[in-house]
């Protein structure tokens, strides 16, 4: 017998296994002996009240044997005869990848970057002595940028695509089995570089090639038909093709366009990385005065509002996270923010970004915008990938800091007013939505112990590959992901290079 449970519990009795086992017996008047197994379909936490509930929907086995909360994907050994070039090894082509070897097609991944572990000493050298390696950063490389950028798996995209398959994959090679059922999933950046890891392991243990120091640097065609991928060594691979290169490799639509493939620029949104201390977002969240609720996890927000008519909202918030510098090439600075699954640190950073359109600027120049934002990254950029830093109440009152609070940023800080570094349309932006989040928090959201750091620019791709009449020009391409224009995040990306991969497989007969 299965009996469904919803409850409203308190935090000790939602987030502790036994407290919840005898919560799920006395509500449904049961013995805990006759209990076989439960099974937490859904977990969130209620902070609208001064009261914090967490709320758990189970199923509850009695005198059965309990299901997996998921179903292992079986991978067949690949067929050498039917292959497809993967292009970015990032969430995008991981998972056109690994839905490619699902149906016995040879995945061919090329990859500008280094494996994960390489990756991990490449960044750690960037943070710690300000050198930059162009092709192994946090943008570039295995895992892509999405390795490093926290391991958030919350979207929206349900209905593009089979969410739920996305996240049982990285249990299948890692992830705790929380991220199917928490309302706000979430792998962190320590523990993500080894499932992506066990992913490749299942790639190449199946038939799959996995190629690093792979740029490529154009495209094989043959009457309208796209056939392999030529790399930067001239070396060459074929194969119809998957683009997931993610929306830093700008080289990418630079040939593309020069290739005649149609491509437009696309709204996106900048601004800034802003630090709260932890302690006091648990405080607006949770309602509480110093030391956060036991149980509780470390409370994240989301803020939107608008200014004038543009958007201004939260972005990537990360929980006792840090700032990190996400550059991917020389004399641009770009961060980032990331945290581990413990999100154990002192500090919570967000993105604070602004709306920003293509009609505002030049719609003929489908690198209107990728230019906009480049200039923004040149502007904020000083040696060593120093960022330009302000206290926030002084940013509010439009004045420079004589001090800056502490940072996670493990490079230097120059105090800054951001006005002078960020279009007035952002600046400007900002600080009214400021106001309008304070408002909302009573108060507490403007802090003299908070920090902006910018820039945050990468929120998603300046330009879109418009693959719809691409691929009508040409067959055998199929662009996927946050490069192409049509994802954003680790699940949405996902889910749209496994669609890449079933549209491939239709086209070709591959589907098994």
């Amino acid at each position: 017998m299965v009996r469904n449970i919803s409850l409203s519990l308190s935090p000790e009795d939602g987030f502790d296994d036994s407290r919840l086992r005898v919560s799920i017996c006395r509500s449904l008047r049961i013995q805990s002996s006759s209990v076989t197994g439960i099974r937490i379909r859904k977990r969130s936490i209620d902070a609208r009240h001064r009261s914090v509930k967490v709320l758990v929907d189970a199923d509850v086995y009695i005198g059965e044997t309990p299901e997996k909360l998921y179903k292992e994907t079986v991978f067949p050994f690949s067929d050498a005869k039917k292959r497809a070039v993967v292009v970015g090894f990032g969430p995008a082509g991981i998972f056109a990848s690994l839905t490619l070897l699902e149906n016995g097609v040879t995945p061919i991944v090329l990859e500008r970057g280094k494996d994960v572990h390489s990756r991990l000493k490449d960044t750690a050298i960037l943070s710690r002595e300000g050198k930059l390696d162009t092709e192994s950063n946090y943008a570039f490389g295995e895992g892509g940028a999405g390795a490093f950028s926290d391991g958030k798996l919350y979207t929206r995209s349900t209905k593009r695509g089979d969410a739920k398959r996305i996240l049982s994959l990285f249990v299948q090679h890692g992830a705790d089995e929380s991220i199917l059922y928490d309302a706000r999933p979430h792998i962190g950046s320590d523990r993500l570089p080894y499932i992506i890891e066990n992913i490749r392991k299942t790639i190449e243990a199946h038939g799959g090639e996995i190629h690093f120091g792979k740029k490529v640097t154009g495209l094989i065609q043959k009457n309208d038909e796209v056939i392999g991928a030529e790399c930067h060594d001239g070396s060459t691979y074929m194969g119809p093709v998957i683009l997931a290169t993610g929306h830093s490799a700008k080289d990418v639509y630079y040939f593309l366009s020069e290739a005649g493939f149609i491509l437009e620029a696309k709204s996106t949104a900048a601004g800034v990385r802003l630090e709260h201390p932890q302690s006091l977002v648990d405080s607006i969240q949770y309602h509480c005065e110093g030391v956060r609720p036991q149980y509780l996890p470390p409370a994240s927000y989301s803020f939107r509002t608008q200014v004038n008519g543009r958007g201004v909202y939260s972005f990537c918030m990360c929980p006792g996270g840090v700032v990190v510098p996400a550059s991917s090439e020389e004399g641009s600075l770009v961060l980032n923010g990331m945290s581990p699954a413990s999100r154990g640190g002192r500090k919570a950073n967000s993105g604070m970004i602004v709306e920003l359109r293509k009609e505002e600027l030049d719609e003929s120049d489908p690198f209107a915008m990728m230019r906009f934002i480049e200039g923004i990254e040149r502007r904020c950029f000083s040696d060593g990938f120093a960022a330009p830093a302000e206290r926030m109440t002084d940013f509010i009152n439009d004045r420079l800091s004589p001090s800056l609070p502490a940072t996670t940023y493990p490079r230097p800080v120059l105090p800054v007013r951001m006005d002078d570094v960020l279009p007035h349309v952002i600046a400007s932006s900002l600080r009214e939505g400021f106001l309008a989040f304070d408002r909302a928090t009573r108060g507490r959201f403007i802090s003299s112990e908070a920090l902006l750091l910018a820039p945050e620019t990468r929120t998603s791709s300046p330009v879109r590959i418009l693959r719809d009449e691409s691929m009508k020009q040409r067959c055998g391409f199929y662009p996927a992901g946050e490069g192409a224009g049509y994802a954003g995040g680790i699940v949405s990306a996902a889910i749209d290079g496994s669609e890449a991969a079933l549209r491939l497989g239709g086209d070709y007969g591959y589907l098994l």
